[in-house]
């Protein structure tokens, strides 16, 4: 299972579009204080994401925790959302943007209610019935007997999405020539 997930993985990888994680990452950086959201696991990926990006020193925060501030107009919201259209997302999303903030979507869905109103999009393309996986060149359908999924209920987005974001943070090290002691300077000394 965990070939076949790294192979979807590497596939979906291929498939994203240098322009829109371009894009992307100048929002970021462009951007005041970022904002963090996603529902269910996405929720938590979102969170793993603010995490490294308060390491790198930047201003993060997420959605719906006690201690988030207001969002202003040189802020971004980043909405983790497979569907694009999870109510509670898009409701924040649109909050977000009336308030001029920045809306960065990582989806699977472009055209959805969030992808309506999103400055910047990466696709994470992720067909959660898929039965194949042609860079393998094999059925998983046989391989698997009934199943219909090998990896079931939005697993595939997530965990793209999850190694989406640390490669992100990567690049931004990169761009902005933080070491990697840098961040251990900032993670927590408290636990």
């Amino acid at each position: 299972m965990m070939k076949l997930m790294a192979g979807k993985i590497q596939s979906i990888a291929d498939s994203i579009a240098d322009e829109e994680v371009d894009a992307f990452t100048q929002a970021i950086l462009a951007a005041d204080r970022i904002y963090v959201m996603g529902a269910g696991r996405s929720g938590l990926v979102a969170k793993a994401f603010a995490m490294r990006l308060m390491h790198l020193g930047l201003t993060s925060f997420v959605v719906g925790e006690t201690i988030t501030p207001a969002i202003e107009k040189n802020d971004m919201l980043i909405a983790f959302s497979g569907s694009g259209n999870t109510r509670s997302i898009a409701d924040v999303a649109q909050t977000a943007k009336g308030l001029g903030a920045t809306v960065g979507l990582i989806t699977s869905n472009k055209e959805s209610t969030i992808g309506q109103i999103a400055d910047t999009i990466v696709v994470i393309e992720s067909q959660r019935d898929a039965v194949t996986d042609e860079s393998h060149e094999y059925d998983i359908r046989q391989m698997m007997g009934e199943h219909k999924s090998f990896a079931p209920l939005g697993t595939i987005f997530e965990t793209t999405s999850m190694v989406f974001s640390d490669a992100l943070v990567s690049h931004l090290m990169e761009i902005t020539e933080t070491s990697e002691g840098e961040l251990k300077k900032r993670h927590t000394n408290i636990e």
